[in-house]
């Protein structure tokens, strides 16, 4: 049972390239410049995958030192601390911003998706109701955002039986109250294994 709880725990939030230097030119050359190579949408992909790899794994180590100290309420704790502080080490070591969204948010500061990442979950859902497997949903885009190249990357985070100990509708009395405490405004509750829970997204911006 303890096991379950660790790996439960660790599903739910689990499951539950710097910038080029400028090029200095001979400004008393007549030969221009060379154009800026095109981005690499395979390549930002990868690292976007490879990011949130990272990130999964590192909180699911520290969801895992917390149940075996404390138990499952012990870990809700410390997702709470810890999650920001595995987002931000990630988001600085690859030049980029990872995080996790939901329409059901549990946390309203990091968790509430903006306008696009909306639009991304709600096709995500449409998807998962023509049959697409929710492991293989993943969305990637290239755009211009005030003048600049932005990457885009979306990965769907799927419902696990596992993630029902802190995401279903029979959540302990314990763990709820814990919840509660923590994050009041809580709208993660309620899943069934399959739902779409959320999505892992990550955002770079380009030069």
């Amino acid at each position: 049972m303890k096991q379950l709880f660790v790996l439960g725990l660790a599903s739910l939030l689990v499951a539950c390239g710097g910038k080029e230097e400028p090029k200095v030119t001979d400004s008393t050359s007549n030969t221009p410049p060379a154009a800026t190579a095109p981005m690499d949408k395979a390549a930002l992909s990868e690292q976007a995958k490879n990011a949130i790899k990272t990130y999964g794994g590192s909180l699911k180590a520290e969801l895992q030192t917390a149940m075996q100290s404390g138990g499952p309420i012990n870990a809700i704790s410390a997702c709470q601390l810890k999650a920001p502080e595995i987002a931000k080490t990630v988001s600085d070591g690859e030049k980029l911003q990872v995080s996790r969204v939901s329409l059901r948010n549990r946390n309203p500061v990091t968790g509430v998706p903006n306008e696009w990442q909306t639009q991304v979950l709600n096709d995500f859902e449409a998807r998962k109701v023509k049959g697409e497997a929710l492991e293989s949903l993943v969305y990637s885009e290239l755009v211009e955002n005030a003048g600049k190249q932005e990457f885009r990357f979306m990965k769907a985070i799927p419902t696990e039986a596992m993630c029902l100990t802190c995401h279903g509708s029979e959540v302990s009395p314990a763990v709820m109250t814990r919840l509660k405490e923590l994050y009041p405004q809580d709208k993660a509750t309620g899943f069934k294994e399959g739902d779409l829970r959320g999505a892992f997204v990550v955002v770079k911006n380009l030069p």
